[in-house]
């Protein structure tokens, strides 16, 4: 954690700040190691200051280290307790990564004599590339999540409703050790299935019904993500071409996963297949996005992105083809960013009948 301080003081240094003000919990949280802060303040030099909660100040101390902390007691104001840290400091120029227009009014009321800038980007730059530790609880997470899946493998029937698939599915990764959910299990069937973000409901499967399974554990904050569409039963030859289209999709493009390469050309890769069989219309979301504190974070792999892959970057790739009335397939991996290319962090079959 120290270090990531150190590289977040670099780039003030260049950028002619003399602090940093955090209010977003989870940048907290990649600086600290601890979730429940409520404003983190960095300055160029010196030991940086948590304000924390009354409710979370013991497990705070339990917690954190390399920091000092101060107590918010019920009513008590943050932005007053932080200005005055603030103007103590002789900060001229503060950079923030977020903050409402509020908050942003009070402290431009208060430190009258300084410019409040925000500098979230400063933020992205260290939180897109994940270090060492930060690989190690990814990996953590994704092996969790792939015994998720294992799991929804072993369980899927006929009968089966989309949430008692998703509760066997979450109490596995529990069981074996995941902090929770990395976003809200995704298990639809059927027509359902064309839905991308449709959630789970009280629908039964049925005998040749696609499942799309959307699943992803969390492990000391990290997240994982992984997809796969299967069939409980006889499979139509439709679902099957289907499914080699989109497995073929996602080999292509993570072939071209390696540093220095633009985002676009990885979603270019597997949307130009999935055009050229003419399905182009179907594929309705971008290929991929990174995976960190947050499952949704810097790089997304989409046909405009001007961002270039690095060594340390994790990322889904998910191509997906949604049909209205017929149903959705899509298949999605985990991946790390290395020297020489990718690894995959996740781990399940490709196997489109169970």
């Amino acid at each position: 954690m120290k270090d990531r301080v150190e590289k977040l003081r670099r780039f003030l240094d260049q950028e002619k700040m003399d602090g940093y003000l955090i209010g977003n919990e989870i940048n907290i949280q990649y600086f600290t190691g601890f979730l429940g802060g409520t404003r983190l303040l960095v300055p160029k030099e010196g030991a940086c200051t948590l304000y924390v909660p009354t409710v979370n100040y013991e497990a705070a101390k339990e917690y954190v280290r390399n920091v000092e902390m101060e107590s918010i007691r019920i009513g008590e104001d943050v932005n007053n307790k932080v200005a005055s840290q603030m103007k103590r400091l002789g900060f001229g120029l503060i950079g923030f990564d977020s903050m409402d227009a509020s908050t942003y009014l009070k402290l431009r009321e208060v430190m009258e004599d300084a410019e409040l800038k925000p500098a979230s980007k400063l933020i992205w730059s260290l939180r897109r590339v994940k270090d060492e530790e930060e690989q190690r609880c990814i990996r953590k997470a994704s092996e969790l999540t792939s015994s998720g899946m294992k799991r929804a493998f072993e369980a899927v029937k006929v009968g089966l409703r989309e949430r008692e698939l998703a509760s066997e599915i979450e109490y596995a990764m529990r069981r074996n050790g995941s902090d929770g959910t990395a976003f809200d299990t995704i298990v639809v069937s059927g027509v359902r299935s064309a839905f991308p973000h449709g959630g789970c409901g009280d629908r039964q499967i049925a005998n040749g019904d696609l499942v799309v399974i959307d699943i992803g554990a969390k492990y000391q904050g990290y997240c994982s993500d992984l997809t796969r569409t299967i069939v409980v039963g006889d499979t139509s030859s439709k679902q099957e071409a289907l499914y080699q289209i989109v497995l073929s999709a996602q080999n292509k493009a993570m072939r071209q996963i390696k540093p220095a390469v633009k985002a676009s050309i990885v979603d270019a890769k597997a949307r130009d297949l999935i055009q050229k069989h003419g399905y182009g219309e179907y594929f309705v979301h971008g290929l991929g996005h990174g995976v960190g504190l947050e499952v949704h974070e810097p790089p997304t792999l989409k046909p405009k992105s001007d961002e270039n892959l690095e060594v340390g970057n994790v990322l889904t790739v998910e191509p997906g083809v949604y049909i209205p009335d017929f149903g959705g397939i899509r298949i999605e991996d985990t991946v790390l960013v290395r020297k020489d290319g990718y690894e995959k962090l996740t781990r399940a079959p490709y196997s489109l009948q169970v």
